[in-house]
């Protein structure tokens, strides 16, 4: 199953794929939550629900007359994993990890799946990394590399955007890789059933030339990994994203960074593309926000 957030009537949907049509879940099972990560914590009877508005055939638009938005809106956790293709490992430390590189995304990074990405005013050292996410389907803790599967929920695409100069800065990447939108991710989430996630071709292409292209059979720590690992530390809820790592070929080695124009494309066979715009960052503007409106009413 193709599950997916869409905007209807400036509001986000629960929605699936049927073909070449979308179904509306929100309107053809109302009874399902309105937001993906409460939908993935259901487990199988959701699933099983869905499929059931699936083959209604009701409410359903075309593909092509609908906005996608990030599959999972809110996510209460977004980590990625570093160095993590041979690829990747040879152009830069020429050193195989014997123990994963995991940082967090701050989760303001997350954009959808053909957001304008900014190109801050604080640097112009923006770079591409086209990834396979993994989603997380139901909360878990010391969860063994064999049950790792049971854990998750599904699969996207992502681009894990990353501020070269501000990584570099200290030991910690964090920074660099956590500027508002800079974690786009979709087009939807592929379940389990329906794909292999250690069997797929992945491409990145900067305005139509290749940049990276490789098979995620050639991650040195796979998704099961990555969940046994993960879970060792911390509970890992419905919805939490891991971006597993980049193929060798990113922008910095050769000076190639992003400037404002560039379209950047993800493809990962077997799941689908995004494709995001790069925008100069309006002047920055200061700001702190008060307390929300009505916030001490009683």
């Amino acid at each position: 199953m193709r599950l997916a957030t869409i905007e209807v009537g400036g509001a986000p949907a629960l929605a699936a794929l049927a073909g070449d049509e979308v179904v509306n879940l929100t309107l053809a099972a109302p009874e399902l939550p309105e937001t993906m990560e409460e939908f993935l914590a259901l487990g199988d009877p959701g699933l099983e629900r869905a499929q059931t508005a699936i083959e209604s055939g009701d409410d359903r638009l075309a593909r092509d007359q609908v906005t996608f938005l990030a599959p999972v809106g809110a996510p209460r956790k977004f980590f990625g994993v570093g160095l993590n293709y041979a690829s990747h490992v040879a152009e830069t430390t020429g050193e195989k990890p014997e123990f994963p590189t995991v940082f967090s995304k701050a989760v303001t990074c997350v954009a959808g799946p053909s957001d304008d990405i900014p190109l801050p005013v604080a640097s112009d050292r923006l770079d591409y990394e086209g990834e396979l996410g993994v989603v997380i389907g139901r909360r878990c803790r010391h969860v063994s590399r064999e049950r790792a599967a049971e854990a998750i929920g599904g699969y996207l695409v992502t681009n894990d955007f990353t501020i070269r100069d501000f990584q570099m800065r200290s030991g910690q990447w964090d920074l660099g890789k956590s500027f508002d939108g800079h974690g786009p991710i979709g087009p939807w989430i592929v379940t389990p059933d329906e794909i292999d996630p250690h069997a797929l071709p992945i491409r990145t292409l900067v305005n139509g030339e290749v940049r990276q292209e490789s098979n995620t059979d050639e991650l040195i720590f796979d998704c099961f990994d990555l969940v046994e690992l993960l879970s060792t530390v911390c509970t890992l809820e419905p919805g939490d994203i891991i971006a597993t790592g980049t193929p060798g070929g990113i922008g910095a080695l050769e000076g190639k960074f992003l400037g404002a124009g560039d379209v950047v494309k993800v493809e990962i066979d077997g799941i689908g593309s995004i494709e995001n715009r790069i925008v100069a960052e309006a002047d920055a503007e200061e700001y702190i926000d008060g307390p929300a409106a009505g916030a001490l009413s009683r």
